[in-house]
């Protein structure tokens, strides 16, 4: 196990030192330089665009701008953003819980609810009840049609139709407007859940629609081997054969594959703090792009790789212990 978690770790930190340098790459390739269409530029002295310029190594050649850009990062210095006047850290620090609120909702809600209705829909031609039948296939469609949507219409419908139409949640936001301030403790965290519910949702259904159509694969797969037939030839009951003989044996792709869901659910949560006005890091990468903010637009690239880095070494080690072959190099 300790060799096992020793090569995921050097395994996430190329990852996450690839997906930096890309970024830096692209940044340096588009024309001009980052100071050149930040805000910064219109109101700024031509002097001070220069000592900017000098101040982020913009003037040297690109390696060296590399390397003062890498010990920069390792040294958790990431600058002034440019396009707010205030520190890369603080402005990360402002959103990044935010963000780690709404994708871990999202997250544990959609895996949950994915595995179970993908066991469910698996395990259904064992079942006598045709109607059960008929709900699991009507479930598989709409789980094909979430999947076959982009996340910006889904996080579209299910705005328009819970909160502008039936009017059950708040139409963005993270907090109500001239009231929070003034409620209590406890009022003020169910005022943050009133407003999260619906985003939360939308990256459940998002994350869940994959995570069960696999799910539904692997405990397909599992109820088909011999082991399965032995359990139910000797007597085992039926629910004891589903949940610990073939669920057990059928989460460990599952989870792995929820580890690789965190790049595209990102990226998802990108539209979806849009859509939903929520205030988290998505938001603000996007702004720092389209104003090449590049301090900002690194930062948040660093922080987005090293929460998807973790995320995918957390699902390693959670397969792993779901099926300790995963760990000796064995299925």
């Amino acid at each position: 196990m300790f060799r096992f978690l020793l090569g995921r770790l050097a395994q996430s930190a190329l990852v996450l030192g690839l997906a930096v340098s890309v970024v830096f790459a692209l940044l340096r390739a588009a024309p001009g330089d980052p100071l050149s269409g930040s805000t910064l530029d219109a109101t700024t002295a031509p002097a001070t665009r220069e000592l900017l310029r000098r101040q982020y190594a913009l003037n040297r050649p690109l390696l060296e701008q590399y390397a003062h850009f890498v010990g920069s990062a390792l040294r958790g210095e990431l600058g002034m953003s440019l396009s707010r006047g205030r520190p890369v850290a603080q402005v990360l620090r402002d959103v990044v819980p935010n963000t780690v609120l709404l994708m871990g909702t999202g997250l544990f809600l959609g895996i949950l609810g994915g595995i179970a209705l993908g066991a469910w829909q698996g395990s259904r031609d064992t079942r006598n009840s045709a109607t059960a039948a008929r709900v699991a296939r009507m479930s598989e469609r709409i789980g094909l049609a979430i999947i076959a949507t982009p996340e910006y219409i889904v996080a579209t419908a299910m705005l328009t139709l819970f909160a502008a139409t039936w009017r059950l949640f708040p139409i963005g936001g993270m907090v109500s407007l001239g009231v929070h301030d003034s409620l209590g403790p406890v009022a003020r965290a169910g005022d943050v859940l009133w407003h999260l519910t619906l985003p939360a949702l939308t990256l459940a259904l998002i994350v869940g629609a994959g995570v069960a159509r696999y799910q539904r694969t692997e405990m397909r797969l599992v109820l088909a081997r011999p082991f399965i037939r032995t359990a139910r030839a000797k007597g085992v009951p039926e629910a004891r054969v589903l949940v610990h003989h073939a669920l057990r044996n059928a989460l460990g792709p599952v989870i792995t594959l929820c580890g690789l869901l965190l790049p595209s659910l990102v990226g998802g949560a990108v539209f979806v703090e849009a859509i939903f006005a929520w205030p988290g890091m998505g938001r603000t990468m996007v702004e720092a792009v389209t104003g090449r903010d590049y301090p900002l637009v690194i930062g948040a690239v660093i922080v987005s790789s090293v929460l998807v880095a973790l995320g995918g070494l957390l699902a390693d080690v959670a397969a792993a212990v779901a099926d300790p072959r995963l760990a000796r190099g064995r299925r």
